[in-house]
């Protein structure tokens, strides 16, 4: 039986709500070969990052290098498809019979995010608040995404349950205090094992209970 108190579920969107993070990483596979040819597995790198992260990171200062990357990026987002992870969608509408609270919190911005939700209008109803890159100060792995979420849901900090497939999404989730399921629909499931409280492949057969097994 799931206590009476609020709780509430915070989804990363790519690769957790939607199966995009492949075609992510070979749209920056292709940026790496052309940026930095010697650089593996560039898109893997930058994962879980924002688009203004990745540009201070490893285009600081490379003005126009940032344009032709950012309207190339927009060009690939309208032609990407949107698929469920699967059971997501199913598990959200279980969340919502209970009464447990639903937030997207992810790295992508709003521009990007309303292509989601005409791809998916049926996914605005199934959560209560989306809390996008254009909304915080401090990216992932910094917590504050996480915690805008909690605050923004009124809901507290150890009522939280995050469900993230990034590393650095891991860690925000592990360092905002919150109980943290990882995915291992982007890393194999050796690599995020120590970040996480609970590893799941993906939704299918996923139920309630994963709260009270959670909060103990």
């Amino acid at each position: 039986m799931i206590r009476q108190e609020k709780l509430a579920v915070l989804f990363d969107f790519d690769g957790v709500v939607v199966d995009t993070e492949s075609q992510y990483t070979e749209f920056w596979n292709k940026i790496g070969k052309q940026y930095f040819p010697n650089q593996i597995d560039f898109g893997k790198v930058i994962k879980g990052q924002t688009l203004t992260q990745i540009y201070k990171t490893y285009f600081e200062g490379m003005v126009e290098a940032q344009q032709r990357i950012t309207q190339a990026l927009r060009s690939f987002e309208k032609d990407m498809s949107f698929d469920y992870i699967p059971g997501v969608d199913i598990f959200m509408d279980e969340l919502r019979k209970h009464g447990v609270k639903i937030a997207i919190v992810t790295s992508s911005d709003e521009q990007k995010m309303q292509r989601a939700f005409w791809a998916h209008p049926e996914l605005e109803e199934k959560v209560d608040c989306i809390v996008t890159a254009d909304q915080v100060h401090h990216s992932k792995p910094h917590p504050e995404c996480f915690l805008k979420a909690a605050e923004l849901l009124k809901v507290p900090v150890k009522n939280c349950v995050v469900f993230e497939d990034s590393l650095n999404g891991l860690e925000a989730g592990i360092r905002s205090g919150m109980k943290v399921v990882g995915l291992s629909t982007t890393n194999p499931a050796e690599i995020i094992r120590e970040k996480c409280h609970l590893i799941i492949a993906d939704f299918r057969g996923v139920k309630i209970d994963i709260m009270q097994v959670l909060q103990g």
